[in-house]
């Protein structure tokens, strides 16, 4: 069998430098090498395979290496009739400390300042506070997290335990290390400092004070009534004043005092969150007045045409003769779906399954709408969005291209072909292949977290994340996005609000349902609530209440019961969604590790009940 060893010029470099590998193989009979460079960010060549004696040696040259393959194990593999071998080495770059984030302070069981740093050598780190040497102390400790597995970045928190307003203020990080510095400040506001109401009080009182002892001891014998009433009212009107200013200034920064002046603050925060309606196809079933149109994403300028740039894509525009279709699969929001046979998509097929979503009644407007999704969807690419294809625009033709996804929307996957009543359904041929088991429920959410993590990093919001908007394919293979044919059926998942918007409420978040807000944040809620889906077979989250008993379960802090099905580390993964405040709720990135973990080491569950 081959015998791999690897020969390094030297063990450490500073970014940008130059590193060589000798990959020593000796075996019989003489084995075929190879480098494994596929992760490499760095340049490299390798050099041709030279035999010294009975050695066989392969050369990797790194020029100009990159901090992104810190930590990273280069390895080389063998392999002869005999059998496989390999050596690995790990790569040691140096550079400069950097910091990646520094958030102001939120507030879980201590309050904390989020941050993370990369650097290597490993960083010191020092704070300031309000410019001054920040002391440490039991009460105001810097804490790192556990390896989060992104290499030499360090994920910490400065905690301050019951930090009050004499702990207000501005906080500075200092990161250094052999070959640079960084700094980054962020702000702490705890409390309102309750000692500047009372000084406040105390001067007024102390003016009118005067004020009345000069009208009463100059004034008339029937005047020191009406002044001592004056000044009680201007008194108690200045009173009441500054404690609604001071509410006021303090609910503007929390809104979780539910105290808002017209609507600024819900436009300020609908400019953050972007519509990820991409693949929705309308199956919020919309009112006759709105969403008549193809218009049913709202791109953000900001993140939208520098993605177009940079991904330097065109829409591809497909035949009409290249599309034969076979059967209507539905009717969506905009015109009929379609199953079809598509020739020249792929070089590996001749004609392949796809499903055609068609525009009717398609007028000038509804033309430019449907322009600008196709746009969007030809930058939206990754292996767990629904893959999108291309148009065809011959003649009055508009149609969009997707994938076929055989089994339809995982919502009915899960409760018709999979659940425990499964068996029952005479419609559902699938139920031949049995109950889910606790790895494949496993692997269905670790593949809906993938495609939210690649969202999540193009600054998108779903808002509409659930079950019934992914679909399944071939070999338990889970995408988000569906065609919109889901309306009636899941008609029920959705609650009018104010005669004309419909709302999924049982997948929102308190600040969704209160204050119309999406973000990243509220697509975790969600997130949650889609787990909650797959472990309870596609069951619609507080279905023994009716919405505005959820809604108020859900405004109230309360939370969706444990599956019977669902071991606890799944549960707990739940709960890091339903946080109350958006900023305490687990990171998609996290959570998609998370559940990758449990998929590769599944939690050891006995349902007694069973």
């Amino acid at each position: 069998m081959p015998v791999v060893n690897i020969v390094a010029s030297q063990s450490k470099i500073q970014e940008r430098g130059n590193l060589t590998f000798v990959c020593q193989v000796t075996g019989s009979p003489t084995p075929t090498v190879r480098w494994q460079t596929e992760e490499l960010s760095s340049k490299y060549f390798i050099q041709q395979e030279v035999i010294w004696s009975s050695t066989l040696e392969l050369v990797l040259h790194l020029t100009n290496v990159s901090s992104h393959d810190n930590l990273h194990n280069l390895t080389c593999e063998a392999e002869n009739q005999a059998g496989p071998g390999e050596d690995m080495v790990q790569l040691d770059i140096e550079f400069p400390v950097k910091i990646i984030f520094l958030k102001n302070a939120v507030q879980h069981h201590h309050w904390c300042f989020p941050f993370a740093v990369d650097g290597n050598p490993e960083p010191t780190i020092s704070w300031l506070y309000n410019g001054k040497e920040l002391k440490k102390s039991e009460f105001m400790y810097t804490q790192f997290m556990p390896d989060s597995g992104d290499g030499s970045v360090k994920h910490g928190c400065l905690n301050l335990n019951k930090p009050t307003h004499l702990n207000n203020g501005n906080y500075t990080l200092i990161v250094q290390n052999k070959l640079g510095r960084d700094e980054a400040t962020a702000f702490g506001d705890f409390m309102i400092n309750p000692f500047d109401f009372i000084c406040m009080n105390f001067l007024l009182i102390e003016y009118f004070s005067s004020s009345f002892h000069k009208q009463v001891s100059h004034g008339r014998d029937g005047e020191p009534k009406k002044v001592f009433v004056a000044v009680g009212l201007a008194l108690f009107a200045c009173t009441f004043l500054l404690v609604m200013i001071l509410i006021i200034n303090k609910c503007g920064q929390h809104p979780k005092f539910g105290l808002h002046i017209g609507s600024s603050v819900l436009s300020a925060e609908d400019d953050l969150a972007v519509s990820l309606r991409f693949l929705k196809f309308g199956t919020s079933p919309p009112s006759s007045e709105e969403d008549s149109g193809l218009s049913s994403f709202v791109e953000n300028p900001q993140y939208f045409c520098g993605i177009i740039k940079e991904k330097d894509m065109c829409v591809q525009h497909i035949k009409r003769q290249d599309i034969v279709l076979k059967w209507e699969l539905g009717e969506g929001a905009f015109g009929k779906v379609y199953l079809a046979e598509c020739a020249n998509l792929s070089p590996d097929s001749d004609r392949m399954l796809v499903a055609i979503k068609t525009l009717k009644d398609a007028n000038e407007s509804t033309r430019q709408d449907f322009q600008r999704e196709a746009e969007l969807l030809t930058v939206l690419q990754h292996q767990h969005i629904v893959r999108f294809y291309g148009v065809c625009t011959d003649g009055e033709l508009l149609a969009m291209v997707f994938e076929y996804m055989r089994h339809g929307d995982l919502n009915r996957f899960l409760s018709r072909a999979h659940g425990p009543d499964a068996h029952i359904l005479e419609e559902s041929k699938m139920a031949a292949l049995g109950q889910l088991t606790l790895p494949q429920m496993l692997h269905i959410a670790a593949q809906i977290a993938s495609g939210m993590v690649y969202l999540a990093s193009l600054h998108f919001v779903h808002r509409d994340l659930a079950t019934r908007n992914c679909l399944v394919g071939e070999h338990l293979v889970v995408k988000i996005g569906d065609f919109g044919m889901s309306r009636d059926i899941y008609s029920t998942d959705y609650y009018r609000v104010g005669g004309r918007t419909m709302l999924p409420i049982r997948w929102m978040p308190p600040e969704s349902i209160m204050y119309r807000k999406f973000t990243t944040e509220s697509d975790i809620w969600s997130f949650g609530v889609v787990l909650w889906e797959i472990f309870t077979y596609g069951k619609q989250p507080w279905y023994q209440l009716s919405n505005t008993e959820a809604i108020e379960c859900i405004t109230q802090g309360r939370e969706l019961e444990r599956p019977r099905t669902c071991p606890n580390e799944v549960y707990v993964l739940m709960q890091g969604c339903w946080q109350r405040e958006p900023q305490q709720r687990m990171v998609i990135k996290d959570i998609h590790s998370c559940l990758l973990r449990l998929v590769k080491n599944p939690p050891v569950y006995l349902d007694i009940l069973g």
